[in-house]
């Protein structure tokens, strides 16, 4: 009994210390999005996610909100969803296979305990590549606050998985949602806050149940072309 209070002591230390962490940060790591694509292109505006990020938004007071993203074929453009600006920004990995590529789960392991080195990774917003992140996100801050952006800026990882059971497979953007907050915040923010998001869609994705029962058939339709509707 006394080491399971210890043991909650310190849990609840780690989670405060997290949370009050982020409180005055630039960010705020919000979790995953969703579980599989359901349409392709799939971020433009009046695409049902799209549509799920700006109500994210306006439930945060938020007038932006940042999605991201595996860098793929698109230019990850920052669009309006009616009034909130959505924000794309995508990683590409130098060492990596891309975003239609197997995982590899030790690499991905290493990464999240020691950050991934130097130089590794680049970042894409609106067809512009970044050497380092910094320069990434101060290009998204400044969009951001030309849209009256007062605060810190939700963020969710897309989340979509193109392959591989979707509740294992932590689908799009799941490296570099876990990079910003460490970059920002530090490692253990990181740790709490990719577990926590984890959970997110659970709750707050309205199209959970049917991207879970149907994701074989989704994935399968996305890789043959059929879900492309613009």
């Amino acid at each position: 009994m006394k080491w399971s209070l210890v043991a909650l002591a310190i849990f609840l230390l780690i989670v405060g210390y997290s949370y009050v962490a982020t409180m005055d940060g630039p960010i705020t790591p919000e979790g995953r999005l969703a579980f599989v694509k359901v349409a392709n292109p799939d971020m433009y505006p009046g695409h049902l996610h799209s549509q799920l990020l700006a109500k994210f938004a306006n439930e945060s007071g938020s007038k932006s909100i940042l999605v991201v993203h595996f860098a793929g074929s698109s230019n990850y453009r920052n669009y309006k969803e009616g009034d909130v600006e959505i924000l794309e920004l995508a990683f590409i990995d130098a060492n990596g296979t891309g975003a239609t590529g197997d995982t590899n789960y030790w690499d991905s392991l290493k990464i999240a305990i020691f950050g991934a080195p130097e130089g590794r990774y680049k970042y894409k917003t609106d067809g512009i590549v970044f050497d380092n992140l910094t320069s990434a996100l101060n290009y998204l801050y400044g969009i951001a606050e030309e849209n009256g952006q007062e605060g810190p800026i939700p963020m969710y990882w897309h989340g979509t998985a193109r392959k591989d059971n979707p509740i294992f497979s932590q689908g799009c953007g799941f490296p570099l949602y876990f990079d910003i907050t460490r970059q920002l915040y530090g490692i253990i923010p990181a740790w709490i806050y990719t577990l926590k998001g984890m959970l997110v869609p659970y709750f707050k994705d309205p199209y959970a149940n049917y991207e879970l029962s149907h994701y074989s058939e989704l994935q399968n339709y996305y890789q043959r072309g059929m879900i492309d509707f613009t």
